[in-house]
C-alpha cells in the first residue's frame, strides 16, 4: 500500500466486477430491504496532492436495478419508481472534493434520478491501494448517502392498515468502490 496519496495521482476506472453500488429502502416499516445496481460505468481522476482537485462521475443504468426478487425488480423499474424505459440512467457529478480527516473525505456532487437533478453530499473513507496480479494500480473508497426518494418523483406508495406506509422515503445509497489507474 502506496502510503503517499501523491503516487496515486490520475485517472481511474470503476471495476465493475469488484465495485457495488447499492440501496437500503425501509419496507412496511419494520425491515429493510437491499438490492444494487448490477450496470454502471464511472470515471475518476484522483489528484493526491490537492484532493479539491479531483473529479468523479459516475452514470448507472436503472434498468439494471437487483433485490433478489424479480417481480419487485420489475415493479422498481415502472414508472412507479425509476421509469427505466423512459429514465434510463441515473446519473452523479461531483462538484467539489474536499478532505475531511485523516482517510476521509466529502465529496459533493449532482445526482439525477428521472431527471430531477439535486446535490448531495458524500462522505467516502479511502480504504486503501494495491497493485493486483494483473499489475494494475487499484484505490478502493467507501461512502454512503441518505436521500428522500420524494425528492427525486419517486412517491409511489402504499399505505398500511395498522399506519404507516409500504416503502420508507429515506433510501440509503452505498459505494464500495474499487477503481482502477489508466494508462
Amino acid at each position: 500500500m502506496t502510503a503517499n496519496l501523491a503516487d496515486l495521482t490520475g485517472d481511474y476506472v470503476l471495476d465493475p466486477t469488484h465495485t457495488r453500488i447499492g440501496f437500503v429502502a425501509r419496507h412496511a416499516m419494520v425491515t429493510k430491504v437491499r438490492g444494487a445496481f448490477q450496470q454502471f460505468e464511472g470515471t475518476a481522476h484522483l489528484d493526491g496532492e490537492d484532493p479539491s482537485r479531483s473529479t468523479a462521475q459516475v452514470v448507472i443504468k436503472s434498468e439494471s436495478i437487483d433485490t433478489g426478487v424479480e417481480q419487485r425488480d420489475q415493479h422498481l423499474r415502472t414508472n412507479d419508481f425509476l421509469d427505466a424505459p423512459n429514465f434510463p440512467d441515473i446519473t452523479f457529478r461531483t462538484t467539489s472534493v474536499e478532505p475531511k480527516s485523516g482517510s476521509e473525505y466529502r465529496v459533493t456532487g449532482d445526482l439525477t434520478i428521472k431527471d430531477t437533478t439535486r446535490p448531495v453530499t458524500i462522505d467516502f473513507e479511502y480504504t486503501g491501494n494495491a497493485v493486483d496480479p494483473y499489475n494494475n494500480q487499484r484505490v478502493g473508497l467507501e461512502g454512503s448517502v441518505t436521500i428522500s426518494r420524494k425528492e427525486y418523483g419517486v412517491t409511489w406508495n402504499a399505505a398500511l392498515e395498522g399506519g404507516g406506509v409500504l416503502v420508507g422515503d429515506k433510501i440509503v445509497l452505498e459505494f464500495d468502490i474499487s477503481a482502477i489507474r489508466q494508462g
